[in-house]
């Protein structure tokens, strides 16, 4: 038989791992039960935006040139020698509507309409004495003293007569348009660009002498998107633009350092869309380009600005960020339970990172902004954060 002293090295273990085994399913056995339960869902956290409808004035942007409204070259209308010029008459000088720019030498146009006045004078005497030669010939033929060969000459004499008059009238008007010619005025208030004369220069005849432009006012063609005169008040029908219609526009540049603005008003489309580009140009006038405000700085021609044309207003819309948008139409609108309830909305507007919302909405309505692929309706949210109530402008 197998002795009790050299089994208990052996049974302690096995009593032991019992012991562990029994006590175990009692603490199962005695243990509290867990209930079963599904996680509770986790709701998404949300921006969102209270609508307030309001009236909202549309704009459009465009960029543009400056440019004179009309340019000309100065071109002498008669040849001689430049007796005298205006103060203005320099590369960049002004000049006001009606001042002589620059005069060529008279002299010889003087001698011209005092000769084309002789040879008038010596027509008008020859008129008078063909006439009264030609009514003697007709009170002879008429006591039947003459032949009718006299009578004949006569009336030719006068009508050679008359013609000669005629033509010394007309040579003595061109004598006199040519006199004045010698005076060349400007035919606008405006500014010289180039020029090349100066006194004791000739000129001749039909030759340009210098570059001229307009500063009465100033006009910038601004290219926009078709789409945007939908936004405008404008047309490229025949009637044009009432001149009480016309759409302001603000112009803006970085020039001399500084931010500088202007204001004028559309007055005129072009009439073509760029078969290219798919653009409208629309024509800003700007008045007095270079007559300097408070302030301010002359709008010089040439300048590159930035224009922000005012369109129509609208009586109720909202603007909202273009996160806010569900497909092409539609948005989520969060209600009072914090659920989220999908309704269609008028887009009036894009504008890059915004739209604008007509019809669908109301004010109070809470709209989620926040971007949600698996957002679906009834589905419930947390607002984390609430954006200042929309202020349009």
């Amino acid at each position: 038989m197998i002795s009790i002293a050299r089994l208990k090295p052996v049974l302690a273990p096995v009593i032991v791992a019992g012991l562990g085994f029994v006590l175990f399913f009692i603490l199962i056995s005695t243990g509290p039960k867990l209930d079963s339960r599904p996680p509770a869902p986790i709701k998404p956290l949300v921006q969102s935006q209270v609508v307030e409808m309001q009236a909202l004035q549309l704009t459009a942007g465009a960029f543009g040139t400056v440019e004179p409204r009309s340019e000309t070259d100065l071109v002498s209308e008669v040849s001689g020698r430049i007796v005298s010029t205006a103060q203005g008459m320099v590369t960049g000088g002004f000049f006001d509507v009606g001042e002589v720019l620059f005069e060529v030498d008279p002299s010889d146009y003087k001698i011209a309409l005092e000769l084309a006045s002789a040879a008038l004078a010596k027509a008008a005497s020859e008129v008078n004495f063909s006439q009264k030669d030609y009514d003697r010939q007709l009170d002879l033929k008429q006591r039947q003293s003459a032949s009718q060969a006299l009578e004949d000459e006569a009336l030719k004499r006068l009508q050679f007569a008359k013609a000669g008059y005629r033509e010394a009238a007309a040579r003595l008007e061109g004598a006199q348009r040519d006199l004045t010619r010698t005076r060349v005025v400007a035919p606008y208030q405006g500014r010289v660009r180039s020029e090349k004369i100066d006194v004791g220069q000739y000129v001749s005849k039909g030759v340009a002498v210098a570059k001229l432009y307009a500063t009465d006012y100033a006009e910038v063609r601004l290219p926009i998107q078709d789409q945007e005169l939908a936004y405008l008040d404008v047309t490229l029908s025949e009637q044009g633009i009432a001149e009480t219609e016309r759409p302001k526009v603000s112009l803006s540049a970085n020039f001399a350092g500084e931010m500088q603005r202007w204001e004028g008003e559309i007055v005129r489309t072009e009439g073509e869309i760029d078969a290219v580009t798919r653009m409208v140009n629309l024509v800003a006038r700007i008045k007095a380009p270079y007559q300097t405000r408070a302030g301010g700085t002359p709008l010089a021609v040439g300048l590159f600005v930035e224009a922000e044309i005012l369109g129509r207003r609208l009586p109720g819309v909202v603007k909202l960020p273009r996160t806010a948008l569900r497909g092409d139409s539609s948005v989520f609108l969060i209600d009072a339970e914090q659920r989220l309830r999908l309704v269609s909305v008028n887009v009036v507007r894009r504008e890059g990172d915004w739209v604008l919302i007509g019809d669908g909405l109301s004010d109070g309505d809470r709209v989620c902004l926040s971007a949600m692929d698996d957002a679906v309706e009834g589905m419930q949210v947390r607002i984390v954060e609430t954006l200042a109530e929309v202020s349009l402008r």
